[in-house]
């Protein structure tokens, strides 16, 4: 099987590595504020990818939706590649891919899927903005989404539109030493 979770001690370091960046930065710092939800419910599935072959990426990426169809309780998965993407340019042409997989596997309007790298570059920013870090993770990432629950979870927020210039906002107030030295705990395991 080309994708691993909990299988090894490397896919092990890996998934501790990605916990601890979903408690310490994205609900630690409310960069979501829907994640805390699933957190507490173990509702999260974390899955590393292992091989650098375009299609088994492409067949582990079928298998989680194929699995989240099948799985109901498991509210998403972060589909995790630690040896593949090093390049953030070369990670957002897979990551269009696999938008439009969805869309040509009929998942379009089921799932949606959210990038994270960790030399994550918004469009007009430059690399040194602490902003970056709002989707700066210790390894590339798909985060596949339910469709449904994103929009309940967006229909009960006081004030969705708000969020990413208020994560923004909070990131900059941190600064980029403080953004920087919270990814590198990720890996002080």
């Amino acid at each position: 099987m080309h994708n691993i979770t909990n299988m090894n001690n490397e896919a092990d370091f890996i998934i501790n590595n990605t916990k601890k960046w979903v408690g310490d930065v994205v609900v630690g710092l409310n960069f979501c504020p829907f994640a805390a939800r699933e957190v507490k419910r173990g509702s999260i599935r974390y899955v590393v990818e292992e091989s650098q072959q375009f299609e088994d990426m492409k067949e582990g990426l079928l298998s989680e939706l194929k699995l989240l169809d099948a799985q109901p309780d498991v509210e998403t998965t972060l589909l995790i590649y630690p040896n593949q993407f090093h390049d953030f340019t070369a990670f957002l042409e897979f990551a269009e891919f696999a938008e439009g997989f969805l869309e040509a596997t009929d998942y379009e309007g089921i799932y949606q899927v959210a990038t994270f790298h960790p030399q994550y570059v918004f469009a007009g920013s430059t690399p040194f903005d602490a902003a970056n870090y709002t989707n700066r993770s210790p390894y590339a990432m798909l985060h596949i989404i339910r469709e449904d629950s994103l929009e309940a979870a967006i229909a009960s927020h006081p004030d969705i539109d708000s969020v990413p210039d208020t994560n923004i906002a909070h990131a900059r107030q941190l600064g980029l030493v403080h953004m920087k030295n919270l990814l590198a705990a990720c890996f002080q395991q």
